[in-house]
C-alpha cells in the first residue's frame, strides 16, 4: 500500500493560481482532500498555503487583495527587473511555520537549478525560500540563491510536477492553469510574452497529464492575463465551478 491515498499536483501559471484555490474548495465540498501535495511556482504559493492550514477563502483574502507587483522592488536587469524582498517578508507573517517539513499537509515545490540546469523538488527546508524561488519567473524576477546555486521558476522544465508523488499516492489529481489554444492575433509585447511562456511551460504538461488519474484544466482560464489580481475572486469561480460539475469519485 502507497503511504498517500490523494496527491494534488498544481502547475504554474501566474495569477491564474487563484483558480487552484477554487479547485480546492469544490474538491473538499466532494470530500476529496490531498493527502500530499506538490506544486510548481503560482501551484507552489497556493499549495503550501493550503498545505499550511489555510482554507481555500482564507487564502484567496490573503493574495487576492494585493497587485501581483505590490511587493516586488523595481531593479535594474543586472539579474531581473523585479525583487521578490517584499513579498518574502509578507510570506513570512503569514505561515504559521517557517521549515516545510512542519507544515500540516506534505508539500514538495519545484524549483529550477540555474547552474545545474536540472529540476528540482523539495519537501524540506525553509518554506519561504522554495516557494520564492519556485516563483522567480526568469528575466522577469531575480533569481533566488540558495547554497550557493541560483533557482528560478519551478514551471521553467516542469509545470506540473507529478513526479515526486507518482510513486507513492494511490490517486493522483492534477491542475492545469495554462490551457492553449490557437491564437490568430497578439496586441503587443505583453501578449507576446505571456504566449512564449504559455507555450514553455506546456512543454512537458501532455506528458505529465498521462501519469496521472484525474487532469483538470479550467478552458476559460484563458481568457485572463497571468500578471494581474484584478479579477482574482472572478478567476477562483472559474475554478471552482467548472470542478464542481466534473464527476470525480475516489
Amino acid at each position: 500500500m502507497k503511504p498517500y491515498k490523494i496527491g494534488l499536483v498544481l502547475g504554474g501559471g501566474g495569477t491564474r493560481g487563484f483558480a487552484h484555490l477554487g479547485i480546492i474548495k469544490a474538491l473538499a465540498e466532494k470530500g476529496i482532500k490531498p493527502d500530499i501535495i506538490s506544486g510548481a511556482s503560482a501551484g507552489s504559493i497556493a499549495g503550501s498555503l493550503i498545505a499550511d492550514g489555510k482554507s481555500p477563502d482564507e487564502a484567496l483574502e490573503i493574495i487576492g487583495k494585493k497587485s501581483f507587483f505590490k511587493n516586488t522592488r523595481i531593479r535594474f536587469p543586472k539579474d531581473g527587473f523585479f525583487s521578490f524582498d517584499g513579498l518574502i517578508q509578507e510570506l513570512n507573517n503569514i505561515y504559521s511555520v517557517k521549515r516545510m517539513e512542519d507544515l500540516l499537509i506534505p508539500l514538495y515545490v519545484a524549483i529550477t537549478n540555474l547552474n545545474s540546469g536540472k529540476v528540482e523538488y523539495h519537501r524540506e527546508g525553509k518554506l519561504t525560500d522554495f516557494v520564492i524561488a519556485s516563483s522567480s519567473i526568469p528575466i522577469l524576477f531575480k533569481p533566488i540563491v540558495l547554497n550557493g546555486q541560483m533557482y528560478v521558476d519551478g514551471g521553467l522544465i516542469d509545470n506540473l510536477p507529478v513526479k515526486p508523488i507518482e510513486h507513492i499516492c494511490e490517486k493522483i489529481i492534477a491542475v492545469n492553469i495554462m490551457p492553449i489554444v490557437e491564437k490568430s492575433t497578439f496586441k503587443g509585447m505583453k501578449q507576446i510574452i505571456t504566449r512564449t511562456l504559455d507555450l514553455t511551460v506546456n512543454c512537458k504538461t501532455q506528458e505529465a497529464k498521462k501519469r496521472t488519474d484525474f487532469f483538470i484544466e479550467p478552458p476559460l482560464l484563458r481568457h485572463y492575463p497571468i500578471f494581474s489580481t484584478k479579477k482574482a475572486k472572478e478567476i477562483f469561480e472559474i475554478g471552482y465551478n467548472y470542478t464542481k460539475e466534473l464527476d470525480i469519485k475516489f
